[in-house]
């Protein structure tokens, strides 16, 4: 069955780079995300190990705990980890899970079920292992995004989404296209405009059931 929005996301204990993990102790009251590889020692997949390396303050601005994936040992990540920061040209302090028999990327149904890597495998035998997932403190899925192995991944696009994940749990909210944090947000449709005066102050109705106003502080 398929990882749906607002599903308990799975629990497992695994090995990673920096000893035994179980993952919703290890996420704890903290926002986390999971973002996944194909292979170590890979050219797309550095650069994105990299770019969350040099966002390692604004995770931590936003308590939110990051945690890499990818189907190889964990001897080989600790290997890999030294392209990685002199790629970055910073530290990469967060774990990598060593997924050697595909159980993560199963459970977040990131391949199917059968799939098989031969020894001697290339990227291409795990190339749908790309993904990223948010998980909330609740250990809830709130966000999910795959992507082809030919192009990386967006890293301050996925700092955008957390910023309005947190923004709307937060003020019982909605954001709109491209939406920057200090940009007006949306007040969701079930809340009456005697609500919305009570809760927001003002706000400009655009039609009945598109009104913005300031974003909460």
């Amino acid at each position: 069955m398929s990882l749906r929005i607002n599903d308990t996301v799975p629990d497992f204990t695994a090995e990673t780079d920096q000893g035994t993990i179980n993952f919703h102790d290890w996420i704890g009251d903290s926002w986390a995300i999971l973002f996944s590889h194909p292979k170590d020692f890979t050219p797309v997949c550095t650069t994105e190990f990299a770019a969350v390396s040099q966002l390692a303050q604004e995770w931590a601005k936003r308590n939110t705990r990051v945690i890499g994936v990818s189907v190889d040992s964990a001897a080989d990540h600790k290997k890999w980890k030294n392209d990685i920061e002199s790629f970055a040209a910073t530290d990469a302090a967060f774990p990598i899970i060593a997924d050697e028999e595909l159980a993560v990327a199963k459970l977040f149904d990131m391949l199917p079920a059968e799939a098989y890597m031969p020894d001697g495998r290339t990227p291409a035998d795990s190339a749908t292992v790309r993904s990223v997932f948010i998980i909330g403190p609740d250990k809830q899925l709130k966000l999910s995004m795959t992507y082809p192995m030919t192009v990386g991944r967006n890293f301050a696009e996925v700092l955008r989404a957390l910023d309005g994940l947190q923004t709307t749990a937060a003020n019982g909210v909605a954001t709109p296209a491209n939406w920057e944090v200090g940009q007006d947000v949306i007040i969701p449709p079930t809340v009456s405009d005697a609500d919305a005066k009570a809760k927001f102050g003002s706000f400009d109705t655009v039609f009945p059931y598109l009104r913005f106003t300031k974003a909460p502080k």
